[in-house]
């Protein structure tokens, strides 16, 4: 299945569903990709952990991620603004964000991408679906695509 890395890659997910991020560690887990699995539950607290404030301020509990899965409909702040924050942030606009979503409005496709989006994932409706969806996703983003270095600071 997936390959041994030199280091797991570190996955964060903006997601407000608890069933949704069940759905997804089984899906990572019964596809065997070794990734550290991060998550917060909404766009503000995604943004607290990208820039390591607040109650994420300890940089070695909470990473940089080597991609962010972010969910659109979110309270506080939703998926648009976070990503239009992060896309506009020249510390954090390197880091790839795929849109994991139930929305299949060409609207709201066309704002992520016009916002930055790297790619757009409607969430699909069944367990063997899901894990067919993090197979290509893991796949493609772990092992074929060559992400920008993270800074990883220990301090």
């Amino acid at each position: 299945m997936a390959k041994k890395n030199k280091r797991a890659f570190t996955l964060l997910i903006a997601e407000d569903d608890p069933d949704d991020l069940i759905l997804i560690r089984e899906a990572l887990d019964e596809n065997r990709f070794e990734c550290v699995f991060k998550s917060v539950n909404d766009g503000e607290e995604l943004l607290h952990y990208l820039r390591n404030t607040g109650r994420y301020a300890d940089k070695k509990l909470f990473p940089k991620p080597d991609i962010i899965l972010l969910d659109l409909n979110m309270p506080r702040k939703d998926g648009r603004e976070a990503l239009a924050e992060i896309k506009g942030d020249p510390e954090l606009k390197f880091l790839p964000v795929v849109v994991l979503t139930t929305s299949n409005s060409a609207e709201d496709i066309i704002r992520s991408y016009t916002l930055g989006a790297n790619s757009y994932i409607i969430k699909p409706s069944t367990f063997n679906a899901v894990i067919k969806i993090f197979r290509s996703l893991c796949a493609y983003w772990f092992q074929t695509a060559k992400l920008p270095p993270v800074q990883r600071d220990n301090g």
